[in-house]
């Protein structure tokens, strides 16, 4: 993994998420195919928005993405559009959704921040500040 710093005009990051997305109802109907066009998508969007998907990865019936981003961006505007596009060229590519559903996807994701030093670290390092007086 990648230490290398964001840098934009007014800020300095290094986010990075783990996303795990599963299919309606938890079906199995993920393909090594389907999931390429899933893949391709993402790339499409974070593309559009100006992050990366630096890992993408998944099982027949969810994904997993590691995603770095700008601080500007939200978790939940990200996951809304990889979704939602994916979700569409999933079916203009002709592969049948959940039940003939219009939605491929659960709403509902999994998301964790990842890197960094570990949480005792951090709190010892802002414990360790010199006040001033």
């Amino acid at each position: 993994m990648s230490t290398q710093l964001r840098k934009e005009r007014h800020s300095v990051s290094d986010l990075k998420i783990h996303l795990v997305c599963v299919t309606k109802y938890r079906r199995s109907i993920f393909t090594s195919e389907s999931l390429a066009v899933i893949e391709k998508s993402f790339s499409e969007v974070s593309r559009k928005m100006d992050f990366q998907v630096l890992e993408f990865n998944g099982e027949v019936d969810h994904i997993h993405a590691l995603i770095e981003f700008p601080p500007k961006l939200s978790v939940s505007q990200m996951v809304n559009a990889l979704k939602g596009v994916s979700s569409r060229r999933y079916g203009q590519a002709g592969y049948k959704k959940p039940y003939g559903k219009d939605a491929l996807w659960s709403p509902s994701y999994f998301v964790s921040s990842i890197g960094g030093a570990p949480l005792e670290i951090l709190k010892r390092y802002i414990q360790s500040q010199e006040k001033p007086s």
